[in-house]
């Protein structure tokens, strides 16, 4: 299965349970709610998106440059039982941090039923087996406990503190382990 973007195709993932597919712009709606839900703003921060329309410039202005650059991104995760659009899971090539980053982001009512593992889990090994990516990481507010054990389950390793470009923020970064 795949989405074409702008004339070109990306591919989706499954899981048992699970889609991810390459955000697009028609998901505004959806990341416009994610980007402003509580647990959005409190552990990642504002991206300044207030409207579906800024939703939208934000996934053509963020998310689309790395998808066609890398041929990977940002992933919507789906429940295949009701099609509900339940979070983000993405590997990303972020400025100022060493290797591909491994990012999710779940609306509550979606917490602790074990999708974020199973989206996480699954890009992390499409991220090593189809991208060939050599170096996983991951980071992580020093009081998001729930994200950091969750990283630990992938085995990711907690291996310093850093400071994005442009933030004031000290956050943990993970690295998985060899």
């Amino acid at each position: 299965m795949s989405v074409i973007i702008d004339g070109k195709s990306y591919k989706t993932f499954e899981t048992p349970r699970l889609i991810l597919r390459p955000c697009e712009e028609n998901d505004a709606r959806f990341i416009y709610q994610l980007l402003n839900s509580e647990k959005w703003l409190q552990y990642i921060g504002d991206r300044g998106v207030y409207s579906e329309e800024e939703a939208r410039a934000y996934i053509r202005e963020k998310m689309y440059p790395q998808l066609k650059k890398e041929g990977y991104g940002n992933y919507v995760v789906i429940r295949k039982t009701d099609k509900a659009m339940m979070g983000t899971c993405g590997l990303f090539d972020r400025d100022g941090l060493e290797g591909i980053d491994i990012g999710f982001a779940f609306l509550s009512e979606f917490e602790g039923q074990g999708y974020a593992f199973e989206a996480a889990e699954k890009l992390k090994n499409v991220g090593l087996e189809e991208f060939k990516i050599t170096n996983i990481t991951a980071i992580t507010a020093k009081y998001n406990l729930r994200s950091q054990r969750l990283l630990e389950r992938l085995g990711l390793r907690f291996t310093k503190h850093v400071t994005l470009p442009d933030d004031t923020e000290e956050i943990m970064f993970y690295r998985l382990k060899d």
